[in-house]
């Protein structure tokens, strides 16, 4: 009966913990999750089995490791915030498979993602046909996200590897994106103090899609 009882105690207080720590990593969808989230995860949930399972340990032996894991995942996730490098290699970066409406068979193979899954996943969000299709874009999460035809300015859309083309990420120009379409650095400032930000440093996210439209997000703006 006392070891029913330790059980039931070490079940609900290990049960609790993982929740605990669950939360403080951080919100996201299942289907979001990075390797190294997932890795983690698991190595916390057998963790929790192996010290409810075995009563001779003691009872919160458990408890440092799943410390140790959760500061590397929260370490890795600030890291993640301020590289787009790590946060790449870690996470992984879309992948365009279908492009002006012609499928990408080597982005496919890349990802091993076959025809199968293609229209699977085409038929999921609706789409009856291929030709219907302008862009599909694997996300690193494997869910397809899906962007209809529809007019738009074609002789620049076909300089942009995508629906969305980012100028400047975590506040740095990306060079190679202003390459893609033909422009620098100077075209850039002029068109952003066109649209009263004269103050590169303030800006964390900036972009323009196919349709020429501009999305600016500014530093801690609330």
């Amino acid at each position: 009966m006392e070891e029913i009882m330790m059980l039931i105690g070490r079940t609900l207080f290990y049960y609790l913990v993982v929740v605990i720590i669950f939360r403080l990593m951080g919100k996201r969808e299942i289907g979001e999750l990075s390797l190294l989230d997932i890795v983690v995860y698991i190595m916390i949930a057998e963790i929790a089995v192996l010290t409810i399972d075995d009563l001779s340990l003691f009872f919160g032996y458990g408890l440092i490791p799943m410390a140790i894991l959760l500061g590397i995942q929260r370490l890795t996730a600030w890291i993640s915030l301020k590289s787009p490098l790590f946060r790449a290699w870690f996470e992984g970066r879309p992948a365009i498979i279908i492009s002006q409406g012609k499928i990408d068979e080597y982005e496919m193979k890349k990802n091993r993602f076959n025809f199968d899954d293609l229209l699977q996943q085409l038929r999921e969000n609706g789409i009856e046909s291929i030709n219907k299709v302008s862009y599909a874009i694997l996300e690193p999460s494997g869910k397809l996200s899906i962007i209809e035809k529809k007019q738009t300015d074609t002789l620049f859309s076909e300089k942009i590897n995508g629906l969305v083309l980012p100028l400047i990420v975590d506040g740095k120009i990306q060079k190679d994106a202003l390459k893609q379409i033909g422009k620098d650095s100077s075209w850039l400032e002029d068109q952003l103090k066109k649209r009263d930000y004269h103050d590169l440093d303030m800006i964390s996210f900036c972009s323009i899609d196919t349709n020429k439209e501009w999305y600016i997000d500014k530093k801690n703006e609330k």
